[in-house]
């Protein structure tokens, strides 16, 4: 196997390392292996766009790396706006920011931000969502630096509000203080092809715009133009970032379900959900990796939390994900995660090469209890830090996998976004629902633009306002309940 490749480690799930309680037995992983292995052809033309599942959403996905002209559509505009952008700001919420800010935290120093001589490109800003302290605070220093910013607004409708509600803003904002055309020097728009609210303000007020591919939810989109993007622009090797993901593309679609990482990996976690450990843990030992467990979260809970079959069955089905940060939180979820219920299985992010080297100072002579400390390396202490939880949740019987990088790049990141990607088209065809819809998002949408005061019809003879009181009267605060 390539040196630049990750690797999934499943040894520490097996009865043979945690006993037979609690581990997969070798028949059981047998089992898994009958099950899972006739649905690896199924999945490699599901996640290129072909519906082999009955009455099932499509994706193609798995088209994204292989497509050219979507990194020449970005590099087009990275060339004409780059010039003249010093930060760029992201407007976006759930899967048009969440893969964003996973790429540049793992890929760009921490001190990106603030130190010109880490950057290659502009500040980056991702506002996901609409608080207005948050905002606010941004608009007063970005007030007179507006000339030198571009905003990439995501949103393959145009319609989600928190998205329309920051663009509305920032549309005022950019058209008060630098006139009619600034709409056109400081805005890219990434949405759909050829339809929707944002691509008709876009094409009306001459915005640039980059596409939302059709049949791919935003959380399968980071390696569309919705990531890359925001990538490109700050510097992030985005031909490297697909290549990892072609590479994952071709191990995942191997038919040998024990050399199939993906395959593998859904099947422990469908084997758990259905053994009592229907919570996933992802504990990423890499601050760079931190905010893939964010990412992962919404990838994990939009596609498997179902309420439906695919015959149409009331199942209620779902893991749910948990993230964690190694060795922050042995410090504040491992006392749970030990004596706790034992309800869940644990995903560990493993960096070997950390790609920096930084010596532990010598202990003071007052304190030669932490000689054991001494010139030692930060990074070696951090892996051993995840040996150590690792090892004190395998003496109470805690299901363990690992995803082992042998450094954080763009071609291993972009591995990792791939295997995760389809990991979850194999749970959603175990767990036998519809891995690519998200049906129970749209009420909440609705609910909100009843609320805001949208009007005429809604639906089944009720109009926007109707539904506004009946959302009004059913949350109506009752001060009996408030102590």
């Amino acid at each position: 196997m390539p040196q630049n490749q990750i690797q999934l480690y499943y040894k520490n799930v097996m009865a043979e390392a945690i006993g037979p309680e609690h581990g997969i037995s070798q028949k059981q992983f047998d089992e898994l292996a009958e099950i899972v292995t006739p649905m690896i052809p199924k999945i490699n033309q599901e996640i290129q766009g072909a519906q082999i599942w009955p009455d099932k959403t499509k994706t193609k996905f798995g088209l994204l790396h292989a497509d050219k002209t979507i990194a020449e559509s970005v590099m087009e505009l990275i060339v004409e706006f780059k010039e003249h952008c010093e930060n760029l700001v992201i407007l976006g919420i759930g899967g048009s920011a969440l893969g964003n800010i996973a790429v540049q935290t793992a890929l760009n120093p921490y001190m990106y931000n603030l130190d010109p001589a880490q950057r290659k490109g502009p500040r980056l800003f991702v506002f996901d969502n609409v608080d207005p302290m948050q905002l606010g605070s941004f608009l007063d220093w970005i007030d007179n630096r507006l000339d030198k910013t571009v905003f990439n607004v995501i949103s393959k409708s145009g319609k989600t509000p928190e998205t329309a509600a920051q663009f509305l803003t920032i549309r005022k904002l950019l058209l008060d203080k630098l006139g009619p055309d600034a709409l056109k020097k400081h805005i890219v728009a990434t949405t759909d092809p050829q339809k929707g609210t944002l691509r008709k303000i876009a094409t009306n007020a001459g915005i640039k715009c980059l596409e939302v591919p059709d049949d791919i939810g935003g959380r399968f989109s980071v390696l569309s133009a919705v990531g890359l993007f925001s990538a490109a622009m700050c510097g992030i090797d985005i031909d490297a970032l697909l290549a990892g993901a072609r590479d994952m593309h071709a191990r995942t679609s191997g038919l040998d379900f024990k050399q199939n990482p993906a395959a593998v990996n859904a099947a422990i976690q469908y084997h758990y959900y259905n053994s009592g450990k229907p919570i996933s843990v992802m504990m990423p030992y890499s601050y760079a990796l931190k905010d893939f467990a964010d990412w992962y979260r919404q990838l994990w809970a939009e596609s498997l939390g179902k309420a439906d079959s695919l015959e149409g069955g009331k199942v209620h089905v779902g893991p749910t994900p948990v993230k964690a940060l190694g060795a922050t939180d042995q410090h504040s979820q491992v006392q749970l995660y030990r004596e706790g219920p034992n309800d869940k299985v644990f995903t560990f992010l493993d960096v070997e090469n950390f790609n920096r080297k930084i010596d532990i100072g010598p202990h003071p002579d007052s304190a030669p209890e932490l000689d054991y400390l001494s010139g030692k390396e930060l990074g070696e202490l951090l892996n051993k830090e995840k040996k150590a939880t690792e090892y004190a949740l395998l003496k109470d019987q805690r299901p363990c996998l690992s995803v082992i990088f042998p450094e954080v790049n763009a071609y291993t990141v972009g591995q990792f976004i791939f295997l995760f990607e389809v990991t979850t088209s194999f749970a959603g065809a175990l767990f036998n629902i519809d891995t690519y819809n998200q049906p129970a998002v749209e009420l909440g949408k609705e609910a909100t633009f009843a609320l805001m005061g949208k009007t005429g019809p809604y639906k089944k003879g009720m109009t926007y306002e109707q539904f506004a009181q009946k959302i009004r009267e059913k949350t109506k605060t009752d001060r009996h309940f408030i102590v």
